[in-house]
């Protein structure tokens, strides 16, 4: 995952920890593929241009992000430079244990030939070694943390005027893909229900069309990463009330920008979401959304005490603990 001109939002969250890892000294060559969907050929792909890349580069270490099939192209890499693996897991890729055939045998495979795994939360570094115990004496824990000066607090009233999204009453803002697990209906099934304010979605996927119509909710479709700070600082709370969240990269960054958030219970974002903060939730349950919803409109806007939460995920502090990692590995 990588942008383009012509998906400018995937991967992103990797181009400030890539910048950070340059910035410690360190010399990064990336292989990637930049599109969603498609056939399996842009994995064989990804296979051909890694290896190349290792005979041209001679890393020190393969750093590869998503445990399969990603994680299966950095070993192959690896293979033919001679350089020690680290993997990383995101979130799908453990999801997918299980879930498609192969994919664990495949996943085992990588894990085996990786000197480290990185987990981007303590939950998610739980579910793999349920699915595969072996990975439990390799896994570190660091996420692809926050850029805090891109996501440095901006008036509100200034950023919803250059966007054109005046209004009475609360701003709530989703960001993130328009797909069944990110819970964006029920989210907008809680807005209604709460009667106030105005939600816009900043993304696209294949529940947009559940979406459209919707008294009060913008459909703002997919922006490139530069223009995100300018939608999440023009709303009071962020929402994030996926069904599952490995770890929270918007929640996160709503933080950074001093705005409250909404964030689901299941996965990362209780090990970083404070109760200053924002406010956790059931994401299955409309009810205590709608609740939600009210209670993190109540706290202050711009929101000192999310600022310092994200502080510990300051994208600095989390390339240096993956440098580390690396370091490491390539030592042997």
């Amino acid at each position: 995952m990588w942008p383009s001109p012509e998906q400018p939002d995937l991967g992103s969250f990797l181009v400030p920890l890539t910048r950070e890892l340059e910035a410690l000294g360190h010399e990064v060559e990336v292989s990637s593929i930049s599109q969603r969907g498609g056939s399996r050929s842009k994995y064989f792909r990804l296979v051909r241009e890694s290896r190349a890349a290792a005979r041209r580069f001679k890393p020190d270490v393969v750093f590869a992000h998503f445990l399969f099939p990603s994680g299966a192209a950095g070993a192959l890499a690896a293979r033919v430079s001679g350089a020690p693996l680290v993997v990383m897991a995101h979130g799908q890729d453990v999801a997918n244990l299980g879930r498609i055939p192969g994919v664990t045998a495949a996943t085992r495979w990588v894990l085996g030939r990786s000197s480290a795994v990185i987990a981007n939360s303590r939950w998610l570094a739980g579910r793999l070694t349920e699915r595969i115990p072996s990975a439990e004496t390799k896994i570190e824990i660091a996420d692809c943390g926050v850029d805090l000066e891109a996501f440095s607090p901006r008036p509100a009233a200034e950023a919803r005027q250059a966007l054109g999204w005046d209004g009475d009453g609360p701003a709530f803002l989703c960001v993130g893909s328009l797909i069944e697990r990110k819970n964006v209906e029920r989210l907008a099934d809680a807005f209604g229900a709460l009667g106030r304010g105005r939600l816009a979605f900043v993304g696209d996927g294949p529940e947009r069309s559940k979406l459209e119509g919707q008294s009060g909710v913008t459909l703002v479709g997919r922006v490139p990463q530069q223009d995100v700070p300018q939608w999440v600082a023009a709303c009071d709370v962020l929402c994030q009330p996926s069904m599952t969240e490995p770890f929270g990269q918007a929640t996160l960054e709503a933080l950074a920008m001093e705005r409250s958030v909404v964030a689901t219970e299941v996965g990362g974002p209780p090990e970083f979401v404070t109760p200053e903060a924002g406010v956790l939730v059931d994401p299955k349950d409309t009810d205590a959304l709608v609740s939600a919803l009210e209670r993190a409109a109540e706290l202050p806007s711009p929101n000192p005490a999310a600022r310092e939460a994200a502080r510990a995920h300051d994208v600095k502090e989390m390339a240096a603990r993956m440098s580390a990692v690396l370091e490491r590995a390539a030592r042997g």
